[in-house]
């Protein structure tokens, strides 16, 4: 069999990729406490002990999560297909994804048991899955720190003076947002700058920092270029700046811009993010863009698992199973964000939308369907932090910055961390109200991270809005987050239905309600909001709140 996508084999992975060769799964170990190590590293995790060795195992596991893909196809594994997690009998706490096969996906519950079996390609063996026969389940794994707890790892505040009491954020603009817009990325990113400016009263001239995510490089279509194309366009010659991918998530490049503000390397720094996913992918079915191809070093991609989507839809499937949550639990959340949508000229999705429309939409993967995906579109925000002393001059009353969360507590590794939730959520939101003497009682608006109506899920009881696992009574009917309710939640229609701004266009809102100036969606009296960026990569999540 050919076609499938490979990992690249390298001298730390090869003994991973080819132990299959003689019917054997080997997976690394640690000498002194003998915990098992993936993906492979140089050093224990655990007890940081350096002696490691690779051990052969018994290849059965159980089924700790699994989803089945009905929208992405790739080479040599047309959908539809079951993307899986499935925790080691040695050592559970080690998940590997992987695909179930031989089995009639309706059949499949968590907690079965399973038993490995390989598949050659070229010379790789990849380690699929099969069920047991006549195997009782087991419990599933547990997580390493229970969601209840992630407070109780948050690290002290070094000292009560607060980097976040020396910024303000006094400029917003947006470009056009829409699908495939067919304009060159750095135009839109140009447009939302000077428009930034302009809303702070400034000039370009005033601007002596720039940050961006995710920076330059070849990113597709979810970048210009970065701070390099943005500052040979405009000469701006910044004092600092700042891009890239391993920050607080998508909107990093805000926090990032406060530290330098704050200390004293800029007065003013624009902060931009442009996406250009729906012309990109016009661009490359017309042929002209080629199709990126290769071997990469993945643990995902070889079994199909091609999508954020993949690893969320399973922890959505296991917060379904844990605490009773529902398909429609998710839907109130996507309903929500499209009756917002539908009363702002600017969302890519404004027809309305019934809980039927939501359930009856094609399924991409289970339990996602259609509208539980953010929408692919063209455009660009920016966002400009200012010292607090010098915001007092701009035009608009500034938008202060009462806290920020960015600890990161769990697992990175996305098959590797919290089952329940959204990975790199819990413990940035518990970072937040550590440095804060607000609580969750005092926020008039709520614009969270919603690539996925999980994301969204996951913040909601992570920030304390509900209790962990309560999400399905505090959702249900959609009243607590109505404009009107008791957490007026993206208020501009989210991702889900504004489209796919990677949670600038999240804060964008924020200042606007905190501004009082959203017009026909405005929350009545905002004062307090908050807003998350990100989750599975590294997040992190700020408190804002309007000038006294």
């Amino acid at each position: 069999m050919t076609g499938r996508p490979l990992p690249l084999i390298t001298q730390d992975n090869e003994f991973f990729w080819t132990s299959g060769a003689d019917g054997k799964l080997r997976l690394q170990e640690c000498a002194d406490c003998t915990a098992l190590i993936h993906p492979p590293a140089p050093v224990c995790r655990y007890c940081r002990s350096h002696n490691l060795t690779v051990r052969a195992v018994s290849g059965r596991a159980t089924l700790a999560g699994f989803t089945v893909n009905h929208r992405f196809s790739v080479p040599g594994l047309p959908a539809p297909y079951v993307v899986a997690q499935v925790a080691l009998a040695e050592d559970p706490r080690v998940r590997l994804t992987t695909n179930i096969v031989e089995c009639d996906p309706e059949q499949l519950e968590l907690g079965q048991q399973v038993e490995v079996v390989f598949e050659q390609h070229e010379d790789v063996w990849l380690p699929l899955f099969r069920l047991l026969e006549d195997a009782a389940p087991a419990a599933l794994p547990i997580d390493e720190i229970a969601p209840e707890r992630f407070g109780e790892y948050v690290r002290p505040m070094l000292t009560a003076d607060k980097f976040e009491d020396k910024v303000a954020l006094t400029g917003i603009g947006m470009s056009e947002i829409g699908r495939r817009l067919m304009v060159p990325p750095l135009s839109l990113t140009v447009v939302a700058c000077e428009a930034a400016v302009a809303d702070a009263g400034l000039t370009l001239d005033d601007i002596d920092g720039l940050s961006t995510y995710p920076g330059g490089g070849n990113l597709g279509g979810f970048g210009e270029g970065g701070v390099t194309a943005l500052e040979a366009a405009l000469g701006i010659r910044p004092t600092w700046h700042n891009g890239g991918i391993e920050t607080f998530g998508p909107g990093g490049s805000v926090i990032a811009a406060m530290l330098a503000v704050a200390g004293g390397l800029a007065r003013h720094v624009l902060c931009f993010r442009t996406l250009w996913e729906a012309t990109f992918n016009e661009q490359m079915k017309q042929g002209k863009i080629p199709v990126s191809g290769g071997r990469r070093a993945d643990w995902l991609l070889p079994f199909g698992a091609t999508s954020a989507a993949h690893t969320l839809a399973q922890n959505a499937q296991r917060h379904f199973h844990r605490y009773g949550t529902t398909k429609e639990t998710l839907g109130w959340i996507a309903l929500n964000q499209r009756a917002n949508a539908e009363i702002n000229p600017t969302a890519v999705y404004r027809s309305p939308m019934t809980m039927d429309d939501y359930l009856n939409a094609r399924p991409i993967t289970t339990p996602f369907g259609l509208y539980d995906c953010d929408v692919p579109c063209d455009g660009a925000i920016a966002v400009i932090v200012s010292a607090v002393d010098a915001a007092r001059d701009t035009a608009k009353p500034p938008v202060l910055v009462d806290a920020v969360g960015t600890q990161i507590i769990e697992r990175i590794d996305w098959d590797q961390s919290t089952l329940t939730h959204e990975p790199q959520v819990l413990g940035q939101a518990a970072h937040l109200w550590s440095r804060t003497s607000l609580t969750p009682q005092d926020v008039d608006v709520a614009e969270l991270y919603d690539g996925f109506t999980m994301n969204c899920l996951s913040w909601i009881e992570a920030l304390g809005f509900c209790g962990i696992g309560e999400a399905k009574e505090f959702l249900d009917g959609g009243k607590n987050i109505a404009r009107d309710g008791q957490l007026p939640l993206n208020t501009h229609g989210g991702q889900l239905s504004h489209g796919r701004t990677h949670g600038m266009g999240l804060l964008h809102e924020a200042i606007t309600q905190l501004r009082g100036e959203a017009g026909e969606r405005q929350v009545a009296g905002a004062r307090v909001g908050v807003v998350s960026s990100g989750g599975l990569t590294p997040s992190g999540v700020l408190l804002l709140r309007a000038e006294s």
